[in-house]
């Protein structure tokens, strides 16, 4: 607090004159000759108590430093070095913590298993994160950590939507220990990249033998999405069914594939990050903006917001805000067609990309496809609603709602119908045709699942179609 004022101030004398201005004020005698003494203590004759509760990070984006994080105890501060660069760590908020790097923190399960107590541990515990994000207490760990780079595409190791590598990642473990708790030795070390998002996830490295391994000490170029508990089983099989009618339905969508885990576990998904640098020739620097930290919210507030909203935080962002604006508007219809209730504001995002030595992005646009998964085939979720609401509706969502959502954003109606159009027909003759990996079809609740999914998917398309021909 001391240094705070007399960096305001100018000098510990101007401190303590204002310091002692506001303690006549309010009659703060004695505190007032306290704050004095202390502010005129000369260097040397006493020694300031040490504030253990400070800390002072350097934050680098692809090996290069952005900037200097520190908290004193009270509150954040965000440095800026100065630079000839994209701004990508933006301090909206005086003291607060800034967004982007708040949506980088682990949540849900991650945040259980590491416990951290608050955002200054997580970040002293951490060092790599999403987005080419390495967060540091000095410039020399930064060449020890490896730089993302994606060298063995997925789909060299893909056949027909099975993994054929190597899984040789966390198993069970042979002495009464479950997964998780097997996955938390992993994220115990603090080269282990952090995740957000409370579906339970592991950073892996896909080798150029096939092998897949933990992105310990090595580059973290695929996301592990194993089978969660209590109903939650057919979890990564939802999700790559929803992808892959992503796929068809023309959204960009990452690579993925379906993976036979050892110990009898159920089958897991792995899926390529998409927010990296392909090759070694490739100097592109990439970055992820979920629409938390677009719209300056806290994680905590990911399913308060609208796409309506979205949409006014999209268009001065993005390098072609029309073409953005109908993918916002298309994503939304998919939601509704698959039953996806957990599309809110952290499972949205912005991919940005610069060029080498460019001063700013080159290209920001909505990021692929990501997380989409059916929620209502889930037990307890058969009435689950939209996570973000449009027209301010969360459920029972009509053709007059995604009109009245396209005139809000902008959208011309004829784009919205053809949208609508083009989403209703390509799931209606696709949903019916969706094929397993052999060995996941061979599983009975793999089966059962892909029957829900189909008939929530059809039976919306149908109903979507019945009303755009009588609007």
């Amino acid at each position: 607090m001391a240094e705070r004022l007399i960096e305001e101030h100018g000098s510990p004398k101007a401190a303590a004159d204002a310091t002692w201005a506001l303690a006549r004020e309010n009659g703060w005698y004695r505190e007032g000759e306290g704050a004095e003494r202390f502010l005129l203590t000369q260097p040397g004759t006493a020694k300031p108590p040490a504030n253990k509760a400070a800390l002072d990070l350097l934050i680098a984006w692809h090996g290069e430093p952005l900037g200097q994080l520190t908290h004193d105890g009270f509150e954040w501060r965000w440095a800026p070095r100065k630079r000839q660069g994209p701004v990508l760590v933006r301090e909206t908020t005086p003291g607060k913590l800034p967004a982007f790097v708040e949506s980088l923190l682990p949540e849900g399960w991650l945040a259980q298993i590491l416990h951290d107590r608050d955002e200054r541990e997580a970040l002293r515990r951490g060092r790599r994160y999403m987005s080419n994000i390495t967060i540091v207490e000095s410039r020399a760990e930064l060449a020890e950590l490896p730089a993302d780079v994606l060298t063995t595409p997925l789909s060299v190791f893909t056949d027909a939507g099975r993994f054929t590598g190597h899984y040789a990642g966390p198993a069970r473990g042979e002495i009464e220990e479950t997964f998780e708790q097997n996955l938390a030795r992993v994220f115990a070390r603090a080269e282990t990249p952090r995740l957000s998002g409370v579906q339970i996830k592991a950073p892996m490295s896909l080798m150029a033998d096939g092998a897949l391994v933990p992105a310990i000490d090595q580059p973290f170029t695929h996301i592990l999405k194993p089978a969660g508990t209590a109903g939650f089983e057919t979890l990564p099989i939802v999700e790559w069914l929803c992808l892959e009618l992503g796929r068809v339905a023309g959204f960009d969508v990452p690579a993925a594939a379906l993976i036979e885990m050892p110990d009898g576990m159920p089958p897991a998904l792995v899926v390529e990050r998409f927010d990296i640098r392909h090759g070694s020739d490739d100097m592109r620097r990439f970055a992820l903006e979920d629409f938390c930290s677009i719209l300056d919210l806290p994680a905590s507030a990911k399913y308060d917001g609208t796409i309506e909203r979205m949409a006014k935080g999209l268009r001065p962002l993005s390098t072609d805000p029309a073409a953005d604006l109908d993918i916002l508007f298309r994503r939304a219809v998919f939601a509704w067609l698959i039953a996806d209730g957990d599309m809110h504001l952290k499972n949205l995002a912005m991919l940005k990309i610069a060029d080498p030595d460019a001063k700013s992005f080159t290209s920001v646009r909505f990021a692929p496809l990501y997380d989409a998964v059916g929620t209502r085939v889930f037990p307890g979720l058969a009435t689950d609603r939209m996570a973000l609401k449009l027209n301010g509706k969360d459920d029972r969502l009509t053709m007059a709602d995604f009109l009245a959502l396209a005139r809000t954003i902008g959208l011309p109606m004829g784009n919205a119908e053809a949208a609508v159009n083009a989403l209703t027909t390509t799931l209606l003759e696709h949903g019916a045709e969706m094929d397993l990996p052999e060995f996941a079809s061979q599983l009975e609740t793999a089966t059962r699942v892909r029957g829900q999914v189909r008939a929530f998917v059809c039976g919306r398309s149908s109903d979507l179609t019945a009303q755009r021909y009588l609007t």
